[in-house]
């Protein structure tokens, strides 16, 4: 068990832990813990070496990220128990939130499934580089600013919406930003955008279907860039977003109407599995709803199959 201390309820956790550990005839569960510099890297691949057969990650999406990061690629399967703000991959895999139960069974019960990471390496002013997995999104502009700029102590009272204050805050004051970017190694383009982000899946908190064709399998990166298109701009993006890809998708007469009223001048996608973006002065960028400081570019392919997750058979998709 990788846990971030202040956010896991651990005696809940080591009850749930130990009834399934007697049920199913496992070993003692060995428990590390985070620590404040370091979201999970560090205590996961000390599990990892110390033999661990399955790790379960307790926290936030930083934890998750972080346990996820040092997994890539060892075929140890992670199980989650979701705890944090977003809980953005339980979302997406369909995980009931708040049901520790079924979070450890899966650990313990559930059956393996393959999934992609997002990889970036982010590029800082002073050319130095630095690498990272991400398990749902990778974001420049106006999601990465409103990240930097969320009050803790209101994030703490009222969860994600805390990103709408924030959000809502950078949209009034900051101007669009310029960006240059290459799609699988295509020649670089320009363009003005609120934000960009590369997705590995799409489900956002309450019920936002950000990337409606996002996948956590599919071997592909999907790139979601917002675009500034004059005073009601944003109006067009909600429109998009909440009403087109939360409403009209989840049936076929809807799915009918988008394609006849397709309008992708606000919001634009792309798939691939590579993409770099570069901007002229330093900018916020995020990974899972975390800051991850100021980057001049970055750039990000998909690693497909890296992670084996541990799930239940009724989660199935959440969208």
């Amino acid at each position: 068990m990788v846990y971030q201390p202040h956010k896991t309820d651990r005696a809940g956790l080591q009850a749930a832990v130990r009834e399934q550990e007697q049920a199913c005839g496992w070993a003692r569960t060995r428990w590390y813990e985070t620590e404040e510099a370091d979201a999970g890297v560090a205590a996961a691949r000390r599990a990892i070496e110390e033999g661990a057969s399955v790790v379960l990650a307790s926290g936030g999406d930083g934890t998750i990220r972080a346990t996820a990061e040092a997994l890539r690629g060892s075929g140890v399967p992670m199980a989650i128990v979701p705890q944090g703000t977003g809980n953005l991959l339980a979302r997406n895999i369909g995980m009931p939130l708040g049901d520790l139960g079924a979070a450890v069974r899966a650990a313990f019960r559930g059956s393996n499934r393959a999934i992609d990471l997002g990889v970036v390496t982010i590029i800082r002013e002073d050319e130095s580089e630095d690498e990272h997995v991400f398990l749902v999104l990778a974001g420049m502009g106006l999601d990465a600013r409103a990240i930097s700029a969320t009050r803790s102590k209101l994030k703490k009272r009222v969860g994600w919406l805390a990103y709408v204050d924030a959000g809502v805050r950078a949209m009034i004051k900051d101007s669009p930003l310029r960006i240059r970017y290459s799609v699988d190694h295509s020649p670089s383009r320009a363009m003005t955008v609120y934000t960009v982000m590369i997705g590995n899946c799409g489900l956002m908190p309450g019920g936002v279907l950000l990337i409606p064709d996002a996948e956590l399998d599919d071997g592909r990166l999907d790139v979601v860039a917002l675009r500034p298109l004059g005073p009601f701009s944003w109006l067009r993006i909600w429109h998009k977003i909440g009403w087109e890809n939360g409403v009209l998708r989840r049936s076929k007469a809807g799915r009918r109407i988008i394609d006849l009223v397709n309008d992708t001048r606000s919001v634009t996608y792309l798939q691939s599995r590579s993409f770099s973006l570069s901007v002229r002065d330093p900018e916020p960028i995020q990974l899972d709803g975390d800051d991850f400081g100021l980057a001049l570019a970055a750039s990000g392919v998909v690693d497909p199959g890296s992670l084996i997750l541990r799930v239940l058979p009724e989660w199935g998709p959440a969208a």
